[in-house]
């Protein structure tokens, strides 16, 4: 019986640690043919959000920052070197003036595209049950079986996110990498942050886009 209820709590642990995640995957990534090994002094992190995800777009700008950093990249997040209205103009002049003054010679943005609001079915039992603690006597496997087959279920709401990616070399204003991803609403925006950027510079680092 032990054995039983240690087996149900780790699997309940997994299905919380499984859900409290963000499940980010890459669904498309392309690079220049020549965009192989590039070295920038510094590159700045522009989250492109509405007002009201100013929280969600600090996040994600320091957590790619860090990521940056941690495979010898110079990087800063533009929320914490302009602050969180600089980029809402759109004179591109002055923009650029702006920011290659401060010796930022590339620009990785980030863009939430999409959220879509999505419906699962949650089953009224999941959990496992060692095959020793009800299959060898019919009384105890029925009535576990119908248990989990009649117990009704219920629907659960989720947000799906659509985001994209784009390094531009500010020497020669091209875009020299740009990947699209989308991942499922988690528990905390910070989850969702820390993984984004693991993911993307994950890719980056396979196709030896920076140097």
């Amino acid at each position: 019986m032990k054995k039983h209820f240690k087996s149900i709590s780790v699997l309940v642990t997994a299905i919380i640690v499984f859900f409290g995640c963000a499940d980010v995957k890459i669904t498309h990534s392309w690079n220049a043919v020549n965009s192989v090994q590039n070295r920038f002094n510094k590159i700045l992190v522009v989250g492109l959000f509405t007002n009201k995800d100013r929280g969600l777009r600090e996040k994600m700008e320091g957590h790619l920052q860090g990521d940056l950093e941690e495979i010898g990249i110079e990087a800063v997040s533009s929320i914490k070197l302009y602050g969180p209205s600089s980029f809402e103009q759109t004179n591109e002049a002055a923009l650029l003036s702006k920011i290659e003054g401060d010796g930022i010679d590339a620009v990785m943005t980030i863009v939430l595209l999409d959220r879509k609001k999505e419906k699962y079915y949650v089953p009224g039992r999941v959990y496992f049950s060692p095959f020793y603690s009800y299959h060898n006597r019919f009384g105890p496997y029925w009535g576990v079986m119908y248990e989990r087959i009649y117990s009704p279920g219920y629907y659960q709401s989720t947000t799906k996110y659509f985001w994209e990616s784009n390094i531009y070399d500010l020497k020669t204003k091209q875009l020299i990498y740009s990947v699209q991803t989308e991942s499922f609403d988690p528990n905390e925006t910070t989850a969702l942050a820390h993984q984004y950027g693991k993911v993307i510079i994950n890719d980056i680092k396979r196709k030896q886009i920076l140097k």
